[in-house]
């Protein structure tokens, strides 16, 4: 069922019970509604607490909600702790949800010093995200990226041996695969890569692959149980103007009425994935039975840089009447583009069989609702 259907379905089922417009506007009281539907396997979180580690970010986010919205949608949970380093304070929507009493904690941490102790204990499902994803900043902390995505991960999973809980999700990236060659794309689970280990981006690319080692071998030594996914461009709702990926700042040119710029030729292409088809995806993972690494993502409508900014001004007219102009310009960061791949698709041939992950929102009306939860039109 897409969101359309959802939207124009008066005899819904599941309904949020915060007050109207708690979250700013009904884009994400929609988006909860899909993933609730969408996800057969929620009676498997029944009683059970969670730990979310990089939770204050952009997945923590919809994570955190769709936690929520299960739990006041007939399958009762009974804590969610995130756990981040909150460089800028703890966000004012775990604050929000804190105050108004859901079972929630929030608490400063650091994957790389911090004891697991406390935290481990009891818990059942463990969603372990806690890196520097964005390219700007993952380039600007090296060693910090590095530390957290293979010492932090390691930390992790060594408290683990004493309190075995049911499933740990580690979060991988696309970016394992590096520039892919043509003849692998779409690319499967199975490519071994294409990766610079030296160089501006190895900080990220390298530490992730490392991270699928370690999480492979405690799996293999200790049977914990560990599933991997790989994350292909999720965008959003709950995606910061700030965050300096390309949909971020595309959306970030609208909302200031101002050009889109492009820092490339823009040729590369990239598919992009909707972020509530992708929270679906990352359920369907932590629950799956088996060790295994899957590919989150959407596998159609493979997009050039410059398409996607053309895509952005429409989805602007049709909002707002502002059109903005598309224009290319050279980043002031010397690395911005290097080892950049030039093309990424996913084949989710493996999570559609396996898991029945079926992404169904397209590029365009994603768009239209990412603009719209950041006050762009409607």
């Amino acid at each position: 069922m897409g969101l359309d259907s959802i939207e124009h379905d008066q005899s819904r089922t599941f309904n949020l019970h915060w007050e109207p417009g708690f979250f700013g506007n009904e884009i994400i009281e929609e988006d909860l509604n899909y993933i609730t539907q969408k996800l057969e396997q929620r009676h498997l979180f029944s009683g059970c607490r969670f730990l979310i580690t990089g939770g204050g970010g952009f997945i923590g986010y919809y994570l955190v909600l769709a936690l929520l919205h299960i739990n006041r949608s007939g399958t009762p949970i009974k804590h969610i702790t995130v756990l981040d380093r909150f460089p800028k304070g703890i966000p004012s929507w775990l604050e929000r949800l804190q105050a108004v009493g859901e079972p929630l904690t929030a608490a400063v941490f650091d994957v790389t010093t911090d004891s697991f102790s406390d935290y481990i204990s009891g818990t059942d499902y463990i969603f372990h995200m806690a890196s520097i994803a964005s390219p700007s900043f993952y380039r600007k902390y090296p060693l910090r990226t590095l530390e957290a995505n293979v010492f932090g991960l390691q930390r992790l999973l060594h408290a683990c041996l004493s309190h075995q809980p049911k499933g740990i999700l580690y979060f991988s990236s696309s970016e394992i695969y590096g520039d892919p060659d043509p003849e692998y794309i779409p690319t499967s689970e199975q490519y071994n890569g294409n990766v610079a280990t030296i160089g501006p981006r190895a900080c990220y690319d390298e530490s992730k692959r490392m991270g699928e080692t370690v999480c492979s071998l405690y799996h293999q030594e200790h049977q914990l149980p560990v599933r991997i996914v790989r994350p292909f461009n999720n965008y959003g709702p709950g995606l910061e103007l700030s965050d300096q990926r390309v949909a971020a700042d595309f959306a970030k040119a609208i909302k200031e009425k101002r050009a889109i710029d492009i820092l490339s030729d823009g040729t590369p292409t990239r598919t992009y994935c909707y972020i509530a088809d992708a929270i679906v995806g990352y359920f369907k993972v932590i629950t799956h039975s088996e060790f295994d690494v899957f590919n989150i993502g959407a596998d159609s409508q493979e997009i050039s840089v410059s398409r996607l900014a053309q895509l952005f001004a429409k989805c602007s007219r049709e909002l707002t009447g502002y059109f903005p102009a598309v224009t290319y310009q050279k980043s002031a960061d010397p690395h911005y583009l290097t080892h950049n791949p030039q093309r990424r698709c996913p084949s989710i041939k493996k999570a559609r069989k396996l898991l029945r992950f079926n992404p169904e929102i397209g590029l365009e009306q994603g768009i239209r609702r990412y603009l719209i939860s950041c006050g762009v039109g409607r």
